[in-house]
Parts: C-alpha cells; sequence; structure tokens
C-alpha cells in the first residue's frame, strides 16, 4: 500500500473511533426518556446528583415499569422511585460503591439500603425493596456487586418488579440521574461505515 493510502486509511479509522465514541458518549436524542416510549422521563430533580452509577440494580437495561414522579408536596401522591422490572429470584445489585446502611424488613418486605461513597455530606442513599438481603449492615459493597434477590411477594407493581429509590436525607430524587447517559441508552450501538478503507490483508 502506498503511505499517501496508508495515511488516508489512518485517518479514516482515527475518525471512525471519534464519532463511535461521540454517539456512545451523547445523552439521548431530545423526548427519548430513559424508559422508552410511553415511559416516564426522568426529572432531574438534584442538579447535584452525580453520574456514580455504574451498573442497573437488575439486569442490563431492564424495562421502566414506572417512573419517577415527585409529589407536589412532602405527604403529596407520587412515586418516590422507579420500579424496574424483574422476576423473583433476580440478583439486585448496587448501583455504584457504598456502605450498606439497612439490611431488614420494613412493614413486611425486605429492603436494602446502601451510602453512596463520595457524594456529600450528607451522602445519597439508594434503596431497593422487596429484596431478601444477602449482605449485612455495615458491608462496604462495590458497583454491581450482588446485595440479594427480588422476593416474590412484597411488590406494589402489578407485575413483578424491584423498587429502586434514591434520597439524601429525607429528599426523595430520581435515581435515574444517579446513571451516566451511556448506561440508560437503549438499543444496539451501531458504527457508521468507513468508504473506501481497504480491508486488512
Amino acid at each position: 500500500m502506498r503511505k499517501s493510502a496508508f495515511t488516508r486509511a489512518c485517518a479514516r479509522l482515527v475518525l471512525l473511533v471519534v464519532l463511535t465514541l461521540a454517539a456512545l458518549l451523547a445523552p439521548p436524542p431530545p423526548g427519548l426518556s430513559a424508559t422508552g416510549a410511553g415511559g416516564v422521563a426522568p426529572a432531574g430533580g438534584d442538579a447535584g446528583t452525580p453520574a456514580v452509577g455504574r451498573a442497573w440494580p437488575v439486569g442490563v437495561r431492564p424495562r421502566v415499569l414506572r417512573g419517577w414522579e415527585p409529589p407536589a408536596t412532602v405527604y403529596g401522591r407520587g412515586h418516590r422511585g422507579v420500579d424496574l422490572a424483574a422476576p423473583p429470584g433476580t440478583p439486585v445489585r448496587a448501583v455504584a460503591a457504598g456502605r450498606v446502611s439497612f439490611a431488614g424488613r420494613v412493614a413486611g418486605k425486605g429492603v436494602v439500603s446502601v451510602e453512596l461513597s463520595g457524594t456529600g455530606d450528607p451522602p445519597l442513599r439508594t434503596t431497593y425493596e422487596p429484596v431478601r438481603a444477602s449482605v449485612a449492615e455495615d458491608d462496604e459493597v462495590t458497583a454491581g456487586e450482588v446485595i440479594g434477590a427480588v422476593e416474590p411477594t412484597g411488590s406494589h407493581c402489578t407485575a413483578p418488579c424491584v423498587h429502586w429509590g434514591l434520597l439524601r436525607n429525607d429528599t426523595y430524587l430520581d435515581p435515574l440521574t444517579l446513571l451516566p447517559p451511556w448506561l440508560l441508552r437503549r438499543g444496539p450501538s451501531r458504527l457508521l461505515p468507513v468508504l473506501g478503507v481497504p480491508m486488512p490483508a
């Protein structure tokens, strides 16, 4: 291959890598929520919520059965978390590193709560229910580590699910804001074709 052709091929390859990275890191287009069609878009909530999440609580890109719906008043109606489709027995994972602040039963259902490391004072706290805990209070967990399994009873969903919540102190926030855009994006990544680049020999 001539030097100029080789240089052009390298330039096209670099351009492909740059465009691919830009597509992967870009936020979803306006109007496309993390919940998919007909779902509830993340409301943003706390502008100071860092995107420290490195894993979904269940599955890879679980179906959001019900999104975060902040109440108009402290005791008003709303949905203080996100319901993710998950059959009983599904492993539940910590979305980010932290310390287990609670693992037990509340009103008959299993609950696990994790204080997230490096999220300020007071720290952000995630909650998962109904979950049969495999961790104990004060355990340190890493992002993606299994902390329990979805219980067969105790869910308020019409289909099997896990309820995922996020709080700072007693203020509920949208848990989807913990996840970076590349985790929220639905569907496979697509590589753009690079025309005119010869196949390697």
